[in-house]
């Protein structure tokens, strides 16, 4: 695995979280559509009588879902820092936090640093080489 590969693992947690979160939000809006109506006329015997509990259990399965990948990234991020805090240069280490820390873009980083774009990604290239993987993902 590079140093690119492992840093950049925080970021796909997080997009699957915020994906998980927005298939929440859906099944949330589903839940509310799941509502029972009365009428005189007889009813279809195929029909999902339980079809509210159905998406409740969904629901919650998502939620334990995200809490888990939650966990993850807390601990990856740790990790992930943790290596970032052994590269030797102070302004390699804030640029690497910036962007594999706090997911920041590279124009967001180039802003916050002072740093013309073109120097940030020669400074990226550097700071790069100096991140040690640890030895169980190579």
């Amino acid at each position: 695995m590079t140093a690119k590969e492992y840093l950049g693992q925080a970021y796909r947690i997080d997009q699957r979280i915020n994906s998980k979160m927005e298939q929440i939000a859906s099944l949330n809006l589903l839940a509310r559509k799941a509502t029972t109506v009365f009428s005189d006329m007889p009813g279809n015997s195929t029909r999902n009588i339980h079809r509210m509990e159905d998406v409740i259990i969904k629901i919650v399965d998502m939620e334990s879902e995200i809490n888990a990948d939650i966990d993850r990234l807390v601990d990856l991020k740790k990790e992930i820092a943790g290596v970032i805090h052994g590269v030797s240069n102070l302004e390699y280490q804030t640029l690497l936090e910036l962007r594999y820390l706090c997911f920041k873009t590279w124009e967001q980083i180039a802003v916050q640093m002072g740093y013309g774009i073109d120097n940030i990604y020669k400074m990226h290239h550097k700071a790069l080489r100096e991140v040690a993987v640890p030895e169980s993902l190579q």
